[in-house]
């Protein structure tokens, strides 16, 4: 097995090196954490029981197959290790019923009292389509954290950084092991599409009190700040509770001339309709991806972040994504020129991607085996801003690439 480790391993740098054919810097390095993605979760399907020859398979697939093949296969990797996840979570909250016995429910849910972010995602919001609570049993964050370790070997554990750092605050650890490969942790909270961007909290500068945004390559955004440490029950979740999480003290600074460029191109939307939400397991012990720390100086991030479309056709698995839309169903195809984002005049021509009813997810991906230890996880900061002194890069030309 620790052969196996090794030739892996090795793979993955000969990808860093090698050139790769893209049409521009961000393309390249799309490629080349899909590549690195492919072979770590083809490994963790492999199991314990793979062999050399299978690996050596995989390592040539990972040369010959097309961008497009490798990313459909670490989707079906991911996707197969979240089921499992999901069903061990089912084993330890769904009470014992009958094969052909429905889930008892506790009646229908009452919404959330308004917040800070009710004027954000829009009051007044309620819907009559609120569907009812299945009973669950009664466990606790750290009961359910504990059950789901029993079943997959490890869990999350949020609690001061090991980082020699004033502005460190909490770190995210991995109680047990975790094979090379294995899904890590969920990055919940709130879903933005470009369309949106102007309703997250805090636009045009919405990172200046709020240290837990992430970016997919696709454009769409996560908002974690709403989510903090999750809730004490599942329940029917509109992204409005905030809790009082670790944020940045940037201070807001004034508007720059592309700020005032994206307001005079963008008409505001109505927000009155935007309804969105969804029942969701607030418990969750895996939603936690949001304290995992950039690495310090000389250190190696042991995750890395993997995009996940989850298909909302599996609706047994729905509850166990922390995610919800802003603007629900509605969509808006939207398109990139330089930094701006701009609605799509392309008629009622749909692409396939945009046809299909996901929720397009973040996940954070093993990079090694993880035992006992924090988790790190390279931000990639874009070198447009002043980076914050505690940020030292891993690859600069990474990070140059993945904001090119």
């Amino acid at each position: 097995m620790a052969f196996l480790v090794r030739k892996f391993q090795q793979a993955v740098k000969a990808v860093a090196r090698s050139p790769m054919l893209g049409r521009d810097p961000r393309s390249l390095q799309f490629e080349t954490d899909i590549n690195r993605l492919f072979l770590y979760t083809s490994y963790n399907r492999l199991g314990e029981n793979g062999e050399e020859k299978d690996a050596e398979e995989l390592i040539d697939m990972a040369t010959r197959a097309s961008v497009s093949d490798q990313r459909k296969q670490v989707h079906e990797n991911v996707h197969f290790q979240i089921k499992n996840i999901c069903e061990a979570m089912d084993e330890a909250l769904l009470p014992d019923v009958g094969l052909n016995q429905p889930v008892p429910v506790t009646g229908i849910p009452k919404r959330p009292q308004g917040s800070g972010l009710s004027f954000v995602v829009g009051k007044g919001t309620a819907s009559t389509n609120i569907p009812a609570i299945p009973a669950t049993r009664p466990l606790n964050h750290h009961e359910l954290s504990q059950a789901l370790k029993d079943r997959i070997g490890y869990r999350l554990d949020i609690k001061p950084s090991q980082i020699s750092h004033k502005d460190a605050g909490q770190g995210l650890f991995v109680s047990g092991q975790a094979q090379i490969g294995s899904v890590l942790a969920f990055y919940p909270g709130v879903i933005y599409s470009p369309a949106y961007y102007r309703y997250i909290p805090g636009y045009p500068r919405i990172d200046a009190s709020n240290s837990y945004l992430i970016t997919r390559y696709d454009g769409n955004l996560i908002n974690a700040q709403p989510w903090g440490t999750g809730g004490l029950t599942r329940e029917y979740w509109d992204g409005t509770d905030c809790l009082n999480i670790r944020a940045s003290n940037v201070s807001e600074s004034p508007q720059s001339g592309s700020d005032r460029v994206w307001r005079l191109l963008n008409n505001p939307l109505d927000s009155n309709n935007k309804k969105f939400g969804d029942l969701i397991e607030r418990r969750n012990p895996l939603a936690f991806a949001h304290f995992a720390n950039h690495p310090p100086k000389d250190t190696v991030p042991n995750a890395m972040v993997c995009a996940y479309d989850f298909p909302l056709s599996e609706k047994d698995m729905r509850v166990y994504i922390p995610n919800v839309v802003f603007g629900g169903s509605e969509t808006a195809n939207m398109k990139r020129f330089g930094s701006f984002w701009f609605k799509s005049w392309s008629g009622s021509r749909k692409t396939e991607e945009s046809e299909s009813a996901v929720l397009r997810a973040l996940v954070l991906v093993a990079t090694r085996i993880v035992c006992d230890e924090e988790l790190y996880l390279n931000y990639r900061l874009s070198n447009a801003k002043r980076w914050p002194e505690w940020y030292v890069p891993v690859d600069s030309d990474e990070d140059k690439r993945r904001w090119g």
